[in-house]
């Protein structure tokens, strides 16, 4: 357990940094944040922000030095960064849980795997790919790129094979899943 008084620490300062930063401030702890941007909404009310990339090693091990443990505050932090933290002080949730979830088609065969319903999907590793999985899943569908989408980037409407080839090059041929 770690008691009110430690520091904490949070990769990431948008607005749920934050939101933590706040809340865990109010319950007695402070807050280190460590993020890219000098003016980030979580750093503001951090007790103290690290300015640089979430692969700095200096800055990594300056957080470290200076948290009883670290949290992060969206998905896209490199999950090889939390495995360096985790292998000197507790990291939630863990580095494998991040590594999924920042993988669309890692995160759906995961769930599936578990036994969890999901949407029917494909994974679409090139444009030679689309029509097998058109024909498998159908459409309309939502072709979505497997890293880096959010809040409706990254997703494109399929209603015919025209379309996802239109949003899969518009997308750079990266990766993709076809979702029904």
């Amino acid at each position: 357990m770690i008691l009110p008084g430690a520091t904490l620490g949070v990769l990431g300062g948008g607005q749920l940094g934050r939101m933590f930063a706040l809340r865990a401030r109010v319950m007695g702890y402070r807050v280190v944040v460590l993020e890219p941007d000098p003016r980030s909404p979580a750093g503001q009310v951090a007790d103290h922000q690290i300015t640089a990339n979430y692969d700095d090693a200096t800055a990594l091990d300056q957080l470290a030095d200076q948290c009883a443990a670290i949290t992060t505050e969206f998905e896209n932090v490199p999950a090889p960064v939390l495995e360096r933290l985790a292998a000197r002080l507790p990291v939630s949730p863990t580095p494998a849980s991040v590594a999924v979830a920042q993988e669309r088609a890692a995160e759906k065969g995961f769930l599936a795997d578990a036994g969890f319903r999901t949407a029917p999907f494909a994974r679409v590793a090139g444009e030679a790919d689309l029509t097998e999985a058109i024909k498998a899943i159908g459409v309309p569908a939502l072709l979505k790129t497997s890293r880096l989408g959010y809040d409706g980037k990254g997703q494109a409407q399929v209603a015919a094979l025209q379309d996802a080839q239109e949003a899969f090059r518009r997308f750079g041929g990266v990766p993709c899943v076809l979702e029904r």
